[in-house]
């Protein structure tokens, strides 16, 4: 079994374990955390606009990697 199957199979076990930290997690950093998690996992995370304004030049470098032939 692939590990992404492995890690998919515990999708129950794990969205309960979050729903109790939610409830009954003992500070409220722990709950915060918890509350963000499910959400994300249940309606994705927002959005982030990548609409930067650059002034200025832009450099790009590129480099080949070749493997040593002595070896």
């Amino acid at each position: 079994m692939e590990l992404k199957s492995r890690a998919r199979s515990y999708t129950d076990m794990s969205l309960q374990a979050i729903a109790h930290v939610i409830q009954n997690g003992e500070s409220e950093a722990s709950r915060i955390a918890a509350a963000f998690g499910m959400l994300d996992r249940g309606w994705g995370k927002p959005q982030q606009d990548n609409t930067h304004e650059i002034k200025g030049e832009i450099k790009v470098v590129l480099r080949q990697m070749l493997e040593d032939d002595d070896e």
